[in-house]
Formats: C-alpha cells, sequence, structure tokens
C-alpha cells in the first residue's frame, strides 16, 4: 500500500489532503504541533480502513523533521509522497511586524519546505523513487500588500524547488519535485495567522474550499508536473505578473488591501498559532464557505508557453500567406 507524508496535516489544506488521500486507499503519516488534534486527525484517518501515524514536531526543527519522517517510514513504509504544506503568516504592514515575528514565519513556511524535502529526499534518493510536492500559492508570483512574510517565503520555495529540481534532473534521479500553485482557500488560516489589525481578515477572493486543493495535490501525486496553477485567478496572477506586473502593483494597491479585510471586529481574546499551535480541535474549512467554489480551473506551468507558441506559429503562417499573396 502507497504511504503519503502531510506536514501540516491536522487542519486546512493539509487535514483535507489527509483525508483525500485515506479515501483512495494510501497510508498516511501526518506532522503537527498540537497533540490532541494530531490523535483526533489519526482516528479519523483510520476509518477509512488506512494505516495512520500522527508524529509531534515543528517544521521549523530540521531535526525533528528528519526524525518524524524515519519513524513515519518505520511504523508504515517505505514513502511514496511527501507533501510540504505547514505554514505560518503575520497579517500586517511590514514596518509593524517585529524582526522575530518574520523570522518565525520564515522559519516555518519556507524553511519547514527546505527541512521537509532534506529529510524525503534522504530516504527517497537510495531507492530512487518517491514524489514531493510543494503546496504553493500564486502569491509565489504575485505579491500583496499585509502579507510581506509569507509573500516572501511563497516566493523562497518556488526558487528552492527549482533549483533542487535541476540537481536531481543532473543526477538522473526518479524522485519528482513538484510544485502546486494554490488561490485563496477558505481554510482556518485567518482565523489563526497573527493579526494586528482590529477587524478579522479574510483571502482575497475568490475564494475556493481546501478539497479543491486536496484534489489538486492528489492529481501531482498520481502524474507528476512540474508545476500545477489551481484556479482562473491564480493563472490570472501568474500570467499577469508576467506581462504588466506594474499595472498589477496598482491593482493590489486598490484591491487586495481593503480585500483582506472584514467589516468584523477581532476578538478581544484571540490566539495565534505563530510561536504556539492553537489547541482546540482543528478544522478543514473556515468561515467563508457560503461564497466559496466547489471546483476550480487548473493547468501545468508549461500550458501558457505552448499557447504563446501556437499563437505565435498561427501569426507566422498568416505573415507568411499574406506576403506570398502580395507576391502574385
Amino acid at each position: 500500500m502507497a504511504v503519503i507524508v502531510i506536514t501540516g496535516g491536522t487542519a486546512g489544506v493539509g487535514k483535507a489532503t489527509a483525508l483525500h488521500f485515506a479515501k483512495a486507499g494510501y497510508d498516511v503519516g501526518i506532522i503537527a504541533r498540537d497533540e490532541e488534534s494530531l490523535h483526533s486527525t489519526q482516528e479519523e484517518l483510520r476509518r477509512f480502513g488506512v494505516n495512520a501515524y500522527a508524529v509531534h514536531a515543528d517544521v521549523a526543527d530540521s531535526k525533528a523533521v528528519v526524525d518524524a519522517a524515519n519513524e513515519i517510514e518505520y511504523r508504515l513504509g517505505a514513502i511514496d509522497v511527501w507533501v510540504n504544506n505547514a505554514m505560518g503568516a503575520v497579517l500586517a504592514p511590514f514596518r509593524t511586524l517585529t524582526p522575530d515575528e518574520f523570522r518565525r514565519v520564515t522559519e516555518v513556511t519556507y524553511l519547514g519546505y527546505v527541512n521537509g524535502t532534506r529529510a524525503a529526499l534522504e530516504l527517497m534518493i537510495p531507492r530512487d523513487r518517491g514524489t514531493i510536492i510543494q503546496v504553493g500559492s500564486a502569491l509565489a508570483y504575485r505579491s500583496i500588500p499585509l502579507q510581506s512574510a509569507y509573500c516572501g517565503a511563497k516566493a523562497a520555495i518556488r526558487g528552492f524547488t527549482d533549483a533542487v529540481r535541476t540537481e536531481l534532473m543532473h543526477e538522473n534521479s526518479r524522485v519528482t519535485l513538484s510544485m502546486v500553485q494554490m488561490p485563496g482557500l477558505n481554510t482556518p488560516q485567518f482565523e489563526w495567522a497573527r493579526n494586528k489589525f482590529a477587524w478579522t481578515m479574510r483571502p482575497v477572493p475568490p475564494v475556493f474550499q481546501p478539497e479543491v486543493a486536496a484534489s489538486a495535490i492528489f492529481k501531482v501525486a498520481q502524474k507528476p508536473v512540474r508545476e500545477l496553477w489551481v484556479g482562473s485567478s491564480t493563472i490570472q496572477s501568474i500570467v499577469g505578473q508576467f506581462l504588466f506586473p506594474g499595472f498589477l502593483d496598482r491593482l493590489m494597491v486598490k484591491k487586495a488591501w481593503e480585500g483582506q479585510m472584514t467589516d468584523n471586529l477581532k476578538a478581544e481574546n484571540r490566539r495565534d498559532y505563530l510561536d504556539q499551535p492553537v489547541n482546540d480541535l482543528h478544522k478543514i474549512h473556515g468561515h467563508f464557505s457560503a461564497e466559496a467554489k466547489d471546483r476550480a480551473t487548473a493547468i501545468t506551468s508549461g500550458a501558457p508557453g505552448k499557447v504563446l507558441l501556437g499563437s505565435l506559429a498561427v501569426a507566422s503562417l498568416i505573415m507568411v500567406r499574406l506576403l506570398a499573396t502580395r507576391k502574385k
């Protein structure tokens, strides 16, 4: 039976992905920080008749991640798929972030992926097989205001992934490294992220359910690709960043600042997950299910280039015919 490991596997996209793979018959290992939620998710996964094993670890700790990978492999068998998903964020203008806050987001959201990739490769390279999937974001290409640390981390993940992928290709390794760029998702992220505003925050619309992300990750696990762009908003953001980045800068000023804010005041006793886990049982969905979409368009990163080449080829044929007609 195939084995998958998911970091941040007790809530949001991580939990939705764990359940999706369990339904498909995978044995599932999950890594997260909250003991109660790890136990609860592990029992939920086992109800599908698969083996599940949960390990308490902070992905910012490289040794802890390596130890967790070895422990899961010992319990469940050879790891076939590794999904880096754990993240942290602070919702605030950059100038209000402390150095420690920025560092912590970077350690979890970027170095957590580095640590997970290293742990997976140590196990996969010797047997020359395996798939590593980085859960990315449209923000890896097109940054927005009020999430500087998170956007920087997602862009860093993309650069890191591209570098390691080419190293694996140079070595003729059959281990694959993919990235799935996601749209705004209806997860508890905006309830748990550190928020320095007086009101609650939200993902920039359009919003999609976490199950959309889980389905995309499963698709890549079955047929690895370099990158998968999920959702029309993701595709538009990435392609638009290539074509007219200055225009998007101005658009973000108007749309993305207010677009992340609600009219509701933040609870005074609100907790965040930056330094310590949120202790209540973790959930998959946030507060935006009424508007969240259940389906999304998805294309591989090579598709726009193919469309462009095709368009250029058609334009060239038309030009040749026009020139031939004029000569006659």
